[in-house]
This record gives C-alpha cells, sequence and structure tokens, in this order.
C-alpha cells in the first residue's frame, strides 16, 4: 500500500502541476464537505424527532427541560469516553491553525464536530451548526493536502475550501460559502484563489441539493420602501450594540467555564439554568429555525407554543416582551450550551437573534402605529445585521441573505443594516467573536503582512544557545577562558539559580584582557551590564520593538527569568525572508 501511494505521489507531482490539481483537490473537499453536512443536518432532523415523539410521556412542557439537559450529557460523555476529551471548539482555533500550524488541523475533528453537535443541536441545546460544519470542512481540506503532500499555502486554500463548501452546502449558497471563507478566515488573499473556492462551493451546494431536498429555511423577499429608510438605521443601531452584547457574553462565558475551579458545580447549574430558559422560553430550543419560519409566515404567536404563557397568544404587547426576552436571552443560552459541555456554534444564534430584533421593532412600530412595516424585510435585515457584527463579515451576511431569498430586492437595506451594525461593533470590540482570543495571544493574522510573516516565525526555533554561560561569583579569568573556546562576542551572566544578571560585551571590556594581574581579583559582577530581555512566551512583533528601540543585534531569551539562550536580529531576518519565498502567491 505504501509503494502504491507513493508511486501515486509521484506520479501526481511529474504530470499533474499544483495549478491543475488544486483545482482536483478543491473538488474532492467540496463533495466530502458536503456530505459531512448533509450527514449532519439529516442526523439533527433525526434527533429532533426523538422529543416530539416522547414528549406526551412527561408532564406538560418539562420535556422541554430535560431533552437539551439529556443531549449535552451524552455530548460530554462522547468527548470523555470515545474522543478521549479530543475536541476544538469554535472557529478561532482553526485561525489559530492556519496562524500557529501551518494549516495543520488534526484528524479527530474530521468526525468530532459532527457526533458532538448533531447530539447537542439535535435534542434541543440552543446553538449552532455552521461553526461545527465550518471547522469539519476545515479539517477535511486541510487533511486532503497533508495527504498529497502539498505545501502550507496549497494547504491554506483547501481549508479554506472545506469550511466555505460546509456553509455553502447547509445554507445552498456557494456565492456566501467564498466571501465568509475571504472575510473570516483568507487574510492573505489572492485573487486567483477565487477558483478553487468557487469550484469547491459550487461542487458543494449540487451535491447538497442532490441529496438534500429540504433547507434550512427559505425567505420570500418583498419590495421596500424609502419611508422605512429611518427604521432600517434604527435597526442597523440597535444590531451593533445587541452584537457587542452578545460578543462580550459569550467571551466572558468561555472563560468562566474554562477555569477549572468548581467544575461539577458549575456544569450542573449551568444545565439547570438552560433548561429552565428553554422551558419558559421555547423558541430558545435547538437552532431555533422554526420560529423563524413563523415570524416570516406572519404566524408571530406561535413563538407562544409550548410555552407556559400561551394563554397571551392574542396580545400584542405581550409577544413583544416575550420577544424582548428572547433576544436578551438566547446568547446566554447559547453561552450555557457550549460551556457546560455541548458543541456548537454562534452562527445561527446570531441569525436566530437578528430575526428576533427586526420582528420586534416592526412589531413594535406597527402596533403602536407609528408606521407601516414589512414584517419579513425587518426579520431578514435583522438577521444580516447581527451577523455582521458578530462575526465582523457584513459582505457574508449581505450575500448570504440575498442568495436565500432567491433575488437582491432587499440589498439596500441589507447593505445599511449590515454596515452600520459593523461599524457601530467595530468601536466597542475590534475583533470578532472568532479573532478576539488571538488577537490579545498575538497570532492574529491581520491586512498587514509584515505583521502577519512575524506571526509564522515561532521563537524557540529562533533561540540560540552556542553562548558561553559565564556565573556573576566568577572572576576575569573565567571570561578569558570563554572566550578562548567560544566564537561569540557576548557572555551572558547569570547566578547560581540560573537567573540572568546581564552581559558582558568583549568589545567594551577588550583593554582588560591583557591585564593578567587582574584575571583572580577582578570579578565578573564587576563588568557585568544589566541588559533588556525577551520573554520565551512574548510574540514576534513585540520582539521586533524591542530590537528597534535598543537598537542591539542580540538580545537574551528567558523562560520564566532563566536564561535560555539569544535571539538576533539577523537570524530573525534570515527566517523572515524565507516565510516570504514560502508565501508567495498561489498562481
Amino acid at each position: 500500500m505504501r509503494r502504491f501511494l507513493e508511486y501515486i505521489f509521484s506520479w501526481r507531482e511529474k504530470f499533474v502541476g499544483n495549478r491543475a490539481f488544486l483545482i482536483i483537490a478543491s473538488i474532492i473537499v467540496g463533495i466530502v464537505s458536503a456530505l459531512v453536512a448533509v450527514l449532519l443536518k439529516t442526523t439533527v432532523h433525526l434527533l429532533h424527532q426523538v422529543p416530539e415523539y416522547y414528549h406526551e410521556y412527561f408532564y406538560k412542557n418539562l420535556w422541554l427541560f430535560v431533552f437539551p439537559i439529556i443531549g449535552i450529557i451524552l455530548t460530554i460523555l462522547v468527548v470523555k469516553f470515545a474522543l478521549k476529551g479530543k475536541i476544538d471548539k469554535g472557529l478561532g482555533n482553526v485561525l489559530y491553525a492556519i496562524t500557529r500550524k501551518s494549516s495543520k488541523i488534526d484528524k479527530v475533528n474530521t468526525y468530532s464536530q459532527i457526533i458532538t453537535s448533531s447530539i447537542t443541536v439535535g435534542l434541543g441545546g440552543s446553538a449552532g451548526l455552521e461553526a461545527p460544519i465550518a471547522i469539519t470542512g476545515s479539517a477535511i481540506g486541510s487533511n486532503i493536502g497533508s495527504f498529497f503532500k502539498l505545501g502550507r499555502k496549497e494547504r491554506t486554500l483547501l481549508l479554506a475550501c472545506g469550511a466555505a463548501s460546509g456553509i455553502a452546502a447547509v445554507f445552498n449558497s456557494p456565492i456566501t460559502g467564498v466571501i465568509f471563507a475571504i472575510e473570516v478566515l483568507l487574510v492573505d488573499f489572492s485573487i486567483p484563489s477565487f477558483i478553487p473556492l468557487l469550484i469547491s462551493t459550487a461542487s458543494a451546494t449540487i451535491v447538497s441539493k442532490l441529496l438534500y431536498k429540504g433547507q434550512l429555511f427559505y425567505l420570500v423577499s418583498h419590495d421596500w420602501f424609502y419611508n422605512a429608510i429611518p427604521f432600517y438605521i434604527v435597526l442597523g443601531i440597535l444590531c451593533g450594540f445587541l452584537s457587542v452584547y452578545m460578543k462580550r457574553v459569550t467571551l466572558w462565558s468561555e472563560g468562566y467555564f474554562n477555569t477549572k475551579k468548581k467544575v461539577v458545580l458549575k456544569t450542573t447549574l449551568g444545565l439547570a439554568i438552560l433548561g429552565l430558559l428553554i422551558f419558559l422560553l421555547p423558541p430558545l430550543f435547538g437552532e431555533g429555525y422554526s420560529s423563524i419560519e413563523s415570524l416570516l409566515n406572519g404566524h408571530f404567536s406561535n413563538i407562544l407554543d409550548y410555552s407556559v404563557f400561551d394563554s397571551f397568544k392574542d396580545n400584542a404587547w405581550f409577544i413583544l416582551i416575550f420577544t424582548a426576552a428572547i433576544i436578551l436571552l438566547k446568547i446566554i443560552a447559547t453561552a450555557l450550551t457550549v460551556g457546560t459541555g455541548g458543541n456548537g456554534g454562534i452562527f445561527a444564534p446570531s441569525l436566530f437573534t437578528g430575526a428576533f430584533t427586526g420582528f420586534g421593532l416592526a412589531h413594535l412600530v406597527n402596533t403602536s402605529e407609528i408606521s407601516k412595516l414589512n414584517t419579513p424585510n425587518f426579520i431578514v435585515a435583522g438577521m444580516a445585521g447581527i451577523l455582521s457584527g458578530v462575526v465582523h463579515a457584513p459582505l457574508t451576511a449581505i450575500f448570504l441573505i440575498a442568495e436565500i431569498t432567491g433575488g437582491y430586492t432587499l440589498f439596500v437595506p441589507l447593505m445599511i443594516v449590515s454596515a452600520l451594525s459593523y461599524f457601530i461593533t467595530r468601536i466597542f470590540e475590534p475583533h470578532s467573536v472568532y479573532t478576539k482570543k488571538l488577537a490579545e495571544s498575538g497570532n492574529l493574522l491581520t491586512d498587514d503582512k509584515d505583521s502577519n510573516v512575524l506571526k509564522y516565525l515561532k521563537m524557540e526555533d529562533l533561540i540560540e544557545k552556542d553562548f558561553a554561560v559565564l556565573n556573576i561569583n566568577d572572576t576575569l579569568q573565567s571570561l578569558i577562558e570563554a572566550f578562548t573556546n567560544s566564537k561569540r562576542s557576548i557572555f551572558p551572566v547569570v547566578n547560581d539559580e540560573h537567573e540572568l544578571e546581564g552581559v558582558i560585551f568583549l568589545d567594551k571590556v577588550k583593554d582588560l584582557m591583557f591585564k593578567t594581574e587582574l584575571y583572580e581579583s577582578m570579578k565578573i559582577k564587576d563588568i557585568t551590564e544589566k541588559s533588556i530581555s525577551i520573554s520565551i512566551t512574548d510574540s514576534m512583533e513585540s520582539s521586533m520593538d524591542k530590537f528597534e528601540k535598543s537598537n542591539l543585534w542580540n538580545i537574551p531569551v528567558l523562560d520564566d527569568g532563566k536564561y535560555v539562550g539569544f535571539i538576533s536580529r539577523s537570524n530573525i531576518l534570515n527566517y523572515y525572508r524565507k516565510i516570504l519565498k514560502k508565501n508567495v502567491s498561489l498562481f
């Protein structure tokens, strides 16, 4: 088998160039990603039937409380025992893999996301499937690239093809998949990369339509009127502030649940609160797309189905209060779903919250008779607005709604709402929900190409350790001996705990080298200079700043205060050039 594979690789390299093979590989990635997306959608659809079948065995609507908790507990068990704890939640891990792991994603992600998210969401967990699908597609693209021994840049493109194909297959919207990959994953994007992305998403959409006739939701767009523009502006502003709220709740909850203090207590309490929220607000059950369909079809009172408040179905003002509660609590339910051990994303919750925000504003205006607004138009504009703000992907939001409505009738309102939401969100939160932690840790690629190249450099690859180390209590004689056996002109000085005390520059003490009478009497500490240092955990950008400010060519590196070695400006520049050569345009 190994010889056969080697023959295939050899034949491919000889007769099929990288350009042609990338097209072939992108088709493979698109088809496989679509098959996985269809499998996930079908599995979730089947699991949704479990609560529907057994709900009559529960007292009143207690099934809404029980099934989401069962789903999360089953997910925890699968992760712990079947997956051995190996699962990467969130697209932030994909972005980290692009930056720090040469776009290599663990094989376990080709199936772990599908298994866990289908159980979580299928049994009522309040999260989305789009992020798990995108992660799975990315893992498929990355591993296919690795299997065929492609380079980092080709593997990155196939990774993006996988994510784009997953999104395209979910919504049957190939253009949205391409734009999502460009806005969220591919910072160093070149126009020729469009070709593999387009072919991959087109292949995925064809497979999805052939195998899965249904669609998550289908919207019918209506024409809009200029007198509604002020209300679209209000909606855009509202979506912006709600996006900030959603991101902060999500990131806070991640930090809270990731700490290892009182894990069982936090998980138990979180599950109880989640179950209670879904019991009181049934639209929070699962992804919530059925509730969006009810709103789009004008069946506003249906959002109270299975609720303890269903007797208020004819009260328009109570429906508004109920809607406001859903808007504010959906992201908390999602945070609890993921934080307590379930798996899912924030893509669908963003669309859900946006839909209810648009509906709430239109219903308030219409009920109070301030004006007469087309409610479905505001529902879809709100979806675009929240998605734009939370994910920082306004074009993805605009084209997603445009594609699934079957036209571009609402293009201008979508642009107004998405742009305003994105602008407001950027003021308070410069980074998206996927990238904030990466930005804080210095691992986020940006449109600054110089900065991006530095992020690809790894500190451990740059440290030089062939420096003669002196002890602070030694005499000048030890420096003479070190000079005799070293090719370096810099000598680090440490104490007995191997902590850096400073450095000695040979050119500054060369006059002492000929004063033999000082060899035993002069101490190393008398000629040691204090030096700036770089921590092994520092980013390359901050390290380069230290080089620029100090005007030094070599700076010592410390690990928790202990001397490790030196990093040199010349070595950084050599690696910098190597990275540039590896990251030239694909075509």
